[in-house]
């Protein structure tokens, strides 16, 4: 038999196991800041959320992803190698839709070529919007990427969030992403950092492409070129000369283009970055 005192404590402890479960369950339920790490000791991954902007229509969240020392994640175009990230969050609740920011990303050497991404895990921001403004999103992430050392690892992880307009915590990490983020700009416009001239040196169907970058002097300056569709893999554009007035000289050949696509006057992405500045350019090649 239990001992009358034992039984006490049983029933105690039940009763404020039922009460914690009664208050986690019932009534509307407040959104968290963060989901749980998906991971290991290479990589993990997470949802979180911001402040929703004053007087926009969308909420903010990002897709935070944490790296041990020494490992590397890959941007939206990857380079000559790697795996650019894949999203997924059609299990989503209340989900209108999802857009996907960038901060600027780096380049690196390694055995397949020139890789573009990020170094010490990143924050991509979500500008999320529901179906019902009045109601909560239950974001649902399936999220494929790789990161890779001295090899590639495919990773594969999920994770989901409650968000909605409250005042979350991870407002500091999310403004910083996003302040990352290059700004859109046009052809010769910027402050910090611009992309003064393109131009066309040589014949179809693989001609140079020359590209004028003018930067504050002293700054580190790198430059990266992406095709109208994902199947385009234009190569990473090499510096070539400095010039003392700020111009960094940037240029590629326009190599590959998927078989049977005619580049002629094809509408190219172009992103400058120079040291914490960046800027994406849309340039459409005559």
């Amino acid at each position: 038999m239990i001992a009358p005192a034992l039984r006490r404590r049983v029933a105690l402890a039940l009763t404020a196991l039922a009460a914690y479960a009664f208050a986690f369950d019932s009534g509307p339920l407040r959104a968290a800041d963060a989901s749980a790490w998906i991971g290991d000791d290479r990589s993990a991954l997470r949802l979180i959320a911001g402040t929703p902007p004053t007087g926009k229509a969308f909420l903010r969240a990002g897709v935070e992803i944490k790296l041990a020392p020494g490992w590397k994640t890959y941007w939206r175009y990857p380079g000559d190698s790697g795996m650019a990230p894949r999203f997924d969050f059609t299990r989503s609740e209340n989900l209108e839709s999802v857009e996907i920011d960038w901060p600027a990303p780096r380049a690196w050497r390694d055995e397949g070529g020139t890789a573009i991404g990020y170094k010490e895990g990143v924050i991509l921001p979500l500008r999320v919007t529901a179906k019902d403004p009045a109601q909560p999103v239950s974001l649902l992430l399936a999220f494929d990427y790789a990161v890779c050392e001295r090899v590639c690892v495919p990773k594969s992880g999920s994770a989901d969030l409650r968000i909605s307009a409250g005042a979350p915590t991870q407002d500091a990490a999310l403004a910083g992403a996003e302040a990352r983020v290059p700004k859109k700009s046009t052809l010769g416009a910027g402050v910090d950092v611009a992309i003064r001239a393109v131009e066309r040196k040589g014949d179809w169907p693989r001609p140079r492409i020359v590209v004028d970058v003018v930067a504050p002097a002293g700054e580190p300056v790198a430059l990266f070129a992406e095709g109208p569709r994902p199947d385009w893999a234009l190569p990473v554009p090499q510096a070539t000369d400095e010039k003392g007035d700020g111009t960094h000289r940037f240029a590629f050949v326009l190599d590959g283009v998927p078989p049977g696509v005619d580049a002629k006057g094809a509408a190219l992405t172009l992103t400058a970055v120079a040291g914490t500045a960046a800027i994406e350019v849309p340039v459409r090649i005559d």
